[in-house]
């Protein structure tokens, strides 16, 4: 499936908040891009919903037709559909590979996983967008132990907090899904409840 691929600082920049996680160049101008940038522009209801919904979108790397999919399953479940969208944003096979710090974005996470050096319960996987579930379990192929992007994952562990309804082995590469993620353990800068006002009403 298609994804953006262009610079993320103009991304950041334009949406006020750092979708990468250290950086500087965002840190150096955190105002829009453009000679327009420091100018005070009228935030209506429907900007604040629609740059909620690009933050969560665009910080998980998803193009918009998947994302709203995501929205319509999330509806369909019970309870609060924000909770749910953000539950299965997480649950994405890539960004637990993140989250576990086995890589350094969500961006080269998504690669590893197409690239197929993951296993999920014991078969491998190479669909970024799939969802783990509580008990799996996440193993680095043995093929692929000993690539650099393994080797500085073991090196720099501990660099980035592992949220807790996961567990992180980096001696074996592994790692263990412990319940599916609830709100208070999603550290993301995102109002979800603006992205459900914003889908309600199309």
């Amino acid at each position: 499936m298609a994804r953006y691929t262009g610079p993320m600082t103009k991304k950041s920049r334009r949406l006020g908040v750092d979708l990468v996680g250290g950086d500087q160049a965002f840190e150096r101008r955190p105002y829009p891009p453009g000679q327009h940038g420091r100018g005070r522009i009228k935030e209506s209801e429907y900007l604040l919903q629609l740059r909620e919904k690009q933050k969560a979108r665009i910080s998980y790397g998803i193009l918009e037709r998947q994302f709203h999919n995501y929205y319509v399953e999330a509806s369909r479940r019970a309870g609060k559909t924000g909770d749910n969208l953000l539950q299965l944003l997480e649950c994405r096979l890539d960004n637990v590979v993140y989250r576990a710090g086995f890589a350094r974005t969500r961006r080269h996470a998504r690669q590893l996983v197409v690239h197929g050096h993951f296993k999920v319960n014991g078969k491998k996987v190479d669909i970024p967008s799939f969802q783990v579930t509580a008990h799996d379990v996440i193993d680095v192929r043995e093929k692929s132990l000993e690539m650099t992007p393994f080797i500085v994952a073991r090196e720099t562990h501990g660099e980035r907090v592992v949220p807790a309804w996961l567990e992180a082995l980096p001696t074996r590469m592994r790692i263990l899904v412990h319940q599916l993620p609830v709100r208070a353990q999603i550290d993301i800068p995102v109002q979800e409840q603006l992205i459900v006002e914003y889908y309600s009403k199309k």
